[in-house]
């Protein structure tokens, strides 16, 4: 630049000053020989030398200057660079992670379930593989959920046991047999998360392979057996459970903050955790436990239910897997009763101030109409909450859509011993909880015929009048609570500890002019209050007849589906295979399509 403008360059400068050094010191040392040679004008050419020097300097300053502005601009340019590259990526990352961790991505079903059945052809390691990818995502905050809170404006609301649920979908048991990812399924959007089952002691079920796909059907065959980590492992898991949630609302981690949780001082159901939903925990009994000694099933029953009910808000007694042999034959009238009548003891003793509900979970392939009195008899009879309608069955059903033939490998499939779960069991399905609601909402089964008692009174009984409706409805009563050993008299009522029902309050404020009344005619006061506690049982009866709640389960797939089993008398649907085959948006799904069908049509939503 400098030799561009006709000025010295910073070398020939240097030259010059020692050439003009040198000079000097030649003119010192020979100061007489070279006087008359000085030339005047060096004051003047040093003078000139440092003027050049100055303006160089100048130069130099301004060319830095002009240097560092360009830099600056073009490091301004790449820094803005830099910074839409990196909101670009922030962004894109950011809208990645929304929507792969929403269940309504369609990635959850059209890709994710895909490759995975790629990766893992056998169904058992498949699973094994999507629970443990759902556990370690849910520790990063990774894992899917539901987004959108569909269900704030509460058009699905169901009431069940009590409790207010956000929607009536539920996933059945086998998808966490040992709780491990509650809260993963929780976050996909159903109401109620059935863990399990659980057995009393950890054994494998039956040898592998045990699970087989048929894809034509969107099907499952499965003979797990109940393979389980057993009751002590899940209730640990649960508790720990509980204990984590105590701390994270500042309770700390002591026993006493369990117990605030556990006995719902914290607002929350004490089994899931989460306003408007509800945890289930099934319970099973051994594979070598013989099926006859039903003393030793129902301590198997009751051993889960011991260590597991405080942590659950259902407690489901499973007798209906296919896989464990003879665990079917434990649903005749009598061994079920023994059986459901110990679980709901155990379940009413857990040290809780809220007790978690009782249900039974039956088989499909039990439906002739004396299998399913027999079964809902047994309900009655033990105060048992509600039926889970429908498991895997050993039948195999024609594949959809009809006269489609199964390829040669899907055929031999079928041909595998076990439990076929999938949309082809919609419809019988369908016909069974419309079947078990029917024979439920008949009530109790009536008493056994006793003989009648003695006439003293009337002198000739053959010309007694016949008994009113009414009367008769109270002398049922009175021999139902005789068998029931139901006490009768207010004395006996005071010397039962557990007393099979008991009364409203509002019931027993009329109680002290009966005893008033006792004093002057016994006899009458005696026999008059037990019809009144009869007639109260029989209304508070009457009143219980809808409480008996029903879940179903089974080859429901879509949101139709679901109100269908709503409408037939369920109050819950749940799904299993439906989520294998569709993924993390399955339930989102459903709850969308029944949103849309109750539009078209109209209609309110279940209540």
């Amino acid at each position: 630049m400098n030799s561009l403008l006709g000025w010295p360059s910073a070398r020939q400068r240097i030259l010059g000053m020692s050439t003009m050094k040198a000079t000097i010191r030649a003119s010192h040392t020979g100061r007489q020989l070279h006087t008359t040679l000085r030339p005047r004008t060096l004051p003047l050419r040093s003078s000139a030398l440092r003027t050049q020097h100055r303006h160089a300097s100048e130069d130099l300053k301004q060319e830095v200057a002009r240097q560092e502005i360009v830099g600056d601009a073009r490091s301004g340019v790449t820094r803005l660079k830099n910074f839409f590259f990196g909101t670009s990526i922030v962004l894109g990352l950011t809208f990645t992670y929304l929507y792969v961790t929403d269940t309504r991505a369609s990635i959850h079903q059209w890709l994710v379930t895909p490759i995975v059945r790629v990766l893992y052809p056998d169904a058992e390691e498949a699973h094994k593989f999507g629970n443990k990818a759902l556990k370690g995502l849910y520790t990063f905050g990774l894992h899917p959920r539901e987004r959108g809170a569909p269900d704030a404006k509460g058009d699905l609301k169901v009431e069940v046991f009590g409790h207010v649920l956000d929607n009536p979908i539920g996933t059945s048991a086998g998808i966490d047999k040992n709780a491990e990812i509650p809260d993963n399924l929780f976050a996909f959007g159903p109401a109620i998360v059935e863990v399990g089952g659980a057995t009393p002691r950890a054994q494998d079920g039956n040898p592998k392979p045990r699970v087989w796909r048929i894809p034509s059907q969107n099907a499952l065959i499965n003979r797990y057996g109940l393979n389980s980590e057993g009751a002590d492992n899940v209730a640990m898991r649960l508790r720990q459970r509980v204990r984590e949630f105590a701390y994270s609302i500042g309770l700390g981690l002591d026993p006493e903050a369990e117990r605030k949780v556990l006995d719902g001082e914290v607002g929350v159901p004490p089994g899931s955790l989460v306003p408007g939903r509800l945890l289930a925990v099934q319970c099973a009994k051994m594979k070598d436990t013989p099926d006859g000694d039903i003393e030793a099933v129902a301590r198997d029953y009751t051993y889960c239910v011991d260590q597991l009910a405080k942590y659950a808000d259902i407690i489901v007694v499973n007798v209906s897997s296919p896989n464990t042999p003879g665990l079917r034959s434990l649903q005749q009238t009598l061994p079920l009763t023994a059986i459901l009548t110990s679980v709901v003891g155990a379940a009413k003793a857990c040290d809780r101030k809220t007790k978690p509900a009782v249900m039974v979970k039956v088989s499909p392939d039990e439906d002739s109409e004396e299998q399913v009195r027999g079964i809902c008899d047994a309900v009655w009879m033990s105060g048992v909450d509600g039926v889970i309608v429908g498991n895997t069955t050993k039948k195999r059903p024609d594949p959809l859509p009809r006269g489609y033939a199964l390829p040669y490998h899907e055929e031999q499939t079928m041909l595998e011993q076990g439990g076929y779960s999938g949309p082809q069991l919609f419809e019988r399905t369908v016909s069974l909880v419309r079947k078990y609601r029917q024979t439920l909402d008949q009530g109790p089964p009536p008493p056994k015929e006793t003989q009648p008692p003695k006439e003293t009174t009337t002198p000739s009984a053959e010309n007694a009048p016949t008994q009113d409706p009414l009367a008769e409805k109270v002398e049922e009563g009175i021999e139902r609570d005789t068998a029931r050993l139901k006490p009768l008299t207010p004395e006996a009522e005071a010397e039962s500890k557990q007393p099979l029902l008991k009364l409203p309050e509002r019931h027993e404020a009329g109680a002290e002019p009966s005893h008033k009344l006792e004093a002057a005619e016994p006899a009458f006061s005696a026999s008059t209050h037990a019809a009144q506690g009869a007639q109260k049982e029989q209304s508070h009866l009457q009143d219980q007849l809808k409480e008996k709640v029903i879940f179903a389960t089974g080859g429901i797939t879509n949101g139709k589906q679901a109100l269908e089993v709503l409408n037939a008398g369920a109050s819950v649907a749940q799904v299993y295979t439906a989520l294998v085959y569709g993924g993390a948006g399955t339930i989102s799904r459903i709850k969308k399509e029944m949103r849309e069908e109750i539009s078209q049509k109209g209609k309110p939503g279940p209540l």
